[in-house]
This record gives C-alpha cells, sequence and structure tokens, in this order.
C-alpha cells in the first residue's frame, strides 16, 4: 500500500538519521584538539540531532495519516438513511454525539493533556511535534464541532440545547493555526475546554451524551 511505504521509508529515515548524527557526535569527541574544543562539538550535535529527529517525527505522523486515511478510503462507513421523522431525529442525534465525542477526543488527547503537562513551552523535549499534533487536532476539533452543532439541527431538544454554543464554537476557528505556532495561551486553552463542557452538558440535557473519542491519524489529518 503507497500510505504504508511511506511510512516505512519515514521511519527508517528517522532511524538512519538518529544513527549518524549519534555516530558524527562519537567522532568528534574522539577527534584531536583541545578539551574545551572536543567538548563543544557533542552539544552542537545534540542540538542538531532534535532538531532533525523532531522534524522527521511530523513526516513519520504526516505519513501515518496517509496511510490511515487509505485505508479508510478503500472501507467507506456505510451510513443509513433515515425515512421516517422519528428517525432522522434519531440519525441527527447519532451523529452529533460521534462528532461531538471525537472534538471532545482531540481536545483532550492533543490539546489540553500535553499543554497542562508542559509540552507546549520553549525548551520542552518534543515541543515541535506537540505542536504540530496540538495544531492538527484545533482545527479537527473546530470542524467536528461545527458539524456537531449541524447535527443538532434534526432534534427539536438538541437544537435549542446547542444554540446558545454556536458562537463560542465560531470562536475556535483561527486557534488551530495559533496552537500549530506555539502562541496559544491559558485563554485559548480555556476556550476550548469550556466550548467542549459547554456541548457535553447540551447533549446531556437533551438525552444525547457525548463520549469522549480520540480519532485516528487519517481522521485528524482529514479535518
Amino acid at each position: 500500500m503507497p500510505g504504508t511505504s511511506r511510512l516505512r521509508r519515514a521511519v527508517t529515515a528517522l532511524l538512519v538519521s538518529t544513527a549518524l548524527v549519534a555516530g558524527g557526535t562519537a567522532c568528534s569527541s574522539g577527534a584531536g584538539g583541545s578539551r574545551g574544543q572536543r567538548e563543544a562539538v557533542p552539544v552542537s550535535v545534540a542540538a542538531q540531532q532534535a532538531v532533525a529527529v523532531e522534524a522527521l517525527a511530523a513526516q513519520v505522523l504526516a505519513a501515518e495519516a496517509v496511510a490511515a486515511q487509505e485505508v479508510t478510503d478503500e472501507v467507506p462507513a456505510a451510513e443509513p438513511t433515515p425515512s421516517t421523522p422519528a428517525e432522522k431525529q434519531k440519525f441527527s442525534k447519532a451523529r452529533f454525539v460521534a462528532n461531538a465525542g471525537l472534538a471532545a477526543g482531540a481536545t483532550y488527547q492533543w490539546i489540553i493533556k500535553p499543554y497542562r503537562a508542559g509540552k507546549f513551552k520553549k525548551g520542552a523535549k518534543g515541543r515541535t511535534f506537540a505542536l504540530i499534533k496540538a495544531g492538527l487536532a484545533g482545527a479537527f476539533a473546530y470542524n467536528r464541532l461545527k458539524a456537531a452543532a449541524d447535527n443538532a439541527k434534526g432534534d427539536p431538544l438538541l437544537s435549542k440545547a446547542v444554540a446558545p454554543l454556536t458562537a463560542g464554537i465560531a470562536s475556535l476557528k483561527g486557534l488551530g493555526s495559533k496552537l500549530r505556532k506555539g502562541d496559544a495561551g491559558d485563554s485559548d486553552i480555556g476556550s476550548f475546554e469550556d466550548v467542549i463542557n459547554g456541548v457535553k452538558d447540551a447533549g446531556k440535557s437533551a438525552g444525547a451524551t457525548v463520549t469522549d473519542k480520540v480519532p485516528s491519524a487519517g481522521q485528524l489529518s482529514g479535518g
């Protein structure tokens, strides 16, 4: 499968690059010169290694997303076609629960959780990779929440409960980009959390309980 091949190539590149840089560090350490020079070289190489590993890690995520998406495309999910008003209402609630659950899962797994763990702070190990995933998760969650709000219109009670949240959902539009650039702060993370909690509460009040569901790499990349 093409996606799988790309994933394997990215992983191989990551391992080879790490091995080469590590080898370069060893050689530099053993080279002639003053003691100060010998000690300074490994630090510089280690920094280059960290940058290379994070960049390649991003490639692995992208390749994994492509591979997962291709698998998804090969086996399209069959969705029922509701005919009666009652069936349409039930279907709308089910779609609301699914979309809201994916938004909640992505938000907690790749935005709230790593933020609280300090993964987005400058100098944090794996920061670049964490920000890339957070940016994707932010855009994904926004799209799924918009879809959930649209689904809610198919059920009178659910529509009434979700209506007050549309402005909050709209306010999340540009936060994916902000997260990816490392510019998001407490208020931005709080906005995501507040909207997700609001959607969950609205669903529960209308008999559509939302449970967190972490999306696959393919879903996250596809939005």
